[in-house]
């Protein structure tokens, strides 16, 4: 089996056991299963968030969160900086959601959310790709929640760039 495959296999196994009433994602994982997410730079806390919304919600589906997954991946593999650190952003560290960057709210927060998904420092209790992302994201042309991670990526420490390409999205 292939990674992809793997990881839609597990998406698969934990919808199942949300759908049955088990909410303690800590019980879903065998060992197996936390080696595999560590060795692709995915948290175990992130998949069940991306599960539950999509049970929850109907979003984002398991081919968004493998998307989603193959960018941090490929990030994590690729980036001298892509194994995680011992900082992480929390609550208290993010931009407010009112907060603007060249007249558009919200852009700072998902921003800073975006930059630490991809170095591995997303504080587990936050998740990027959250409703208020995707609805972010939805609002700004559409975008898709793995386009703009590598968007972030690309344009690294060049916010303007970023912003540019955000405002040239259609509305």
């Amino acid at each position: 089996m292939t990674w992809d495959d793997c990881f839609l296999e597990l998406f698969g196994r934990c919808v199942t056991l949300y759908q049955s009433g088990d909410r303690d994602y800590a019980t879903w994982y065998t060992p197996g299963d936390r080696a595999f997410l560590e060795g692709i730079g995915h948290q175990p806390r992130e998949l069940f968030d991306f599960v539950e919304d999509f049970c929850e919600e109907g979003e984002p589906s398991a081919s968004t969160a493998l998307l989603i997954a193959a960018v941090r991946r490929d990030y994590f593999f690729t980036m001298p900086s892509g194994a995680r650190r011992k900082k992480l952003l929390t609550r208290d560290d993010l931009p407010t959601f009112g907060e603007t960057l060249e007249g558009i709210a919200y852009l700072p927060r998902i921003l800073a959310k975006a930059r630490a998904k991809l170095r591995g420092e997303l504080d587990p209790d936050l998740m990027f790709a959250c409703g208020g992302d995707r609805n972010f994201l939805k609002t700004h042309g559409n975008i898709h929640p793995a386009d703009f991670l590598r968007r972030v990526w690309a344009a690294g420490n060049q916010t303007q760039k970023l912003v540019s390409w955000v405002i040239k999205q259609p509305i």
